[in-house]
């Protein structure tokens, strides 16, 4: 049977680096019950200035707004499910960092009145988002920020599939959703072209209904599966142009709206990783504590729990909630016992980028990696160890240089306007200066959004 990706162009990466941690789950579910705590954090969207909609003690339902963006009040973040606000964690300056609600288990939903498709135009599509809370799904490059619904941007990109470490299996997590697939590509097809980056040679249940959508192959080692890399080989971002993303799964959720008139909060996820005793798929929820995931399903020892992956994911704590836009767990050991003789053995069970240890001749070895730096912060040194993994056009090295100089001409020549912080992750992976490269270029983002806006 003939490839559908022969009939287009394979865009194949060359630099990138799959990187090989251990605790991968395997394409089956597993059983886990739903937690009583669900909280959306404010701290999960860049730029937000957030709103209170609600109070202590108050009761929701799923989809009723927690709290809006002060700038664009339209834009509503709502609750995952029903049941009351049990509390609203606030840190330093009253900064609102999470709003948590405890779920009485009924699933009552507030519901959106949806028109015939035939009756949907542009206006009405970003209206029923809006009102839905459904909106904060759509991200905006440049700076990966909440999108805006006055701009007109050149294209809305869906990955297909996920390369990075532990990913869960897009094409696993999406079967059965052929229906709200559809759905969700043709209502997001209102707003401006739709762009589907697929994994060539790999299965693909996304999208493949859509004629009109735009389909495009990838081939290569992480990051090949990020969305920037594909919008930075298909449709590259110029100064004062827009894209926006969304994730296949959220776009699952928009279908199940336009197909239902309700908000869906379900989620897959995984949870995986060195310290996880069974790595596995599971049916959960936006927003969710991950108290019910670890439960009895992590290994003994000092370790990190990560809402998202190793690169790019956040520090939680074992009872602490899913980021928005996640859906992987990953639990890896800490690290932080003192090793014998350290980087002067020989290191068969160390993984290593530069060949310092006789590791790399293990080619298919899986490694239990921890959160050790293995080495502290020093200057800056142009070694050209970025551009091995980082498969775009942009010299990272040097626009780390411009963010840290704040010469914002050099940026945009440099190209700040195509690259989020997960784009240079695996740049800050094989730092040898142990940058934190994802924190400079947020400072650059908020540089540019303050003098450019």
């Amino acid at each position: 049977m003939r490839d559908e990706s022969d009939i287009f162009e394979v865009i194949r990466t060359k630099k990138g680096l799959n990187i090989p941690i251990s605790g991968k789950a395997e394409k089956t579910f597993g059983e886990c019950r739903l937690p009583d705590l669900f909280a959306i954090k404010p701290t999960d969207f860049h730029g937000l200035t957030p709103k209170m909609a609600v109070k202590e003690s108050d009761p929701v339902k799923a989809g009723t707004t927690l709290f809006f963006d002060k700038i664009h009040p339209e834009i509503k973040f709502v609750s995952p499910v029903s049941g009351t606000v049990k509390l609203i964690n606030r840190g330093e300056r009253r900064r609102l960092l999470e709003v948590i609600v405890e779920s009485d288990g009924k699933d009552d939903c507030e519901t959106i009145e949806i028109p015939d498709a035939s009756a949907l135009d542009r206006e009405k599509t970003i209206n029923i988002l809006l009102e839905s809370g459904a909106w904060t799904y759509l991200k905006q490059r440049p700076y990966d920020i909440i999108a805006n619904p006055d701009d007109m941007p050149k294209a809305i990109f869906v990955s297909g599939f996920d390369t990075s470490p532990l990913a869960p299996d897009v094409d696993f997590v999406l079967t059965g959703m052929d229906r709200a697939l559809h759905a969700g590509i043709g209502a997001l097809m209102k707003l401006c072209p739709v762009h589907v980056a697929l994994q060539h040679g790999a299965p693909a249940k996304i999208c493949t209904n859509h004629m009109h959508v735009n389909h495009h192959y990838f081939a290569g080692q992480h990051p090949a599966g990020n969305v920037g890399v594909q919008i930075h080989h298909i449709l590259p971002i110029a100064k004062g142009e827009k894209v926006w993303t969304v994730t296949p799964q959220e776009v699952v959720s928009i279908g199940n709206l336009f197909l239902t008139g309700k908000l869906d909060f379900s989620r897959i996820m995984v949870i995986a990783g060195p310290s996880v005793e069974k790595p596995m798929y599971v049916r959960y929820k936006l927003g969710a504590s991950i108290s019910e995931l670890v439960k009895n399903n992590v290994k003994e020892g000092h370790i990190r729990y990560i809402s998202g992956n190793i690169l790019t994911g956040q520090q939680i704590e074992p009872n602490g909630f899913v980021g928005f836009h996640d859906t992987l767990v990953t639990v890896i050991p800490e690290g932080d016992k003192q090793e014998f003789f350290g980087w002067a053995t020989p290191g068969f069970g160390k993984f290593s980028t530069s060949r310092s240890f006789f590791s790399p001749l293990c080619k298919k070895r899986q490694y239990p990696l921890n959160a050790n730096m293995h080495g502290g912060q020093r200057a800056i040194v142009v070694s050209g160890e970025y551009d091995k993994v980082m498969p775009m056009d942009i010299l990272t090295e040097y626009l780390i240089k411009a963010i840290l100089a704040e010469d914002i001409d050099k940026m945009e020549q440099l190209g700040i306007y195509e690259v989020v912080e997960e784009d240079i992750a695996l740049c800050e992976f094989v730092c040898s200066s142990k940058l934190q490269l994802q924190s400079i270029l947020r400072k650059g983002f908020e540089l540019m959004i303050k003098e450019i806006g």
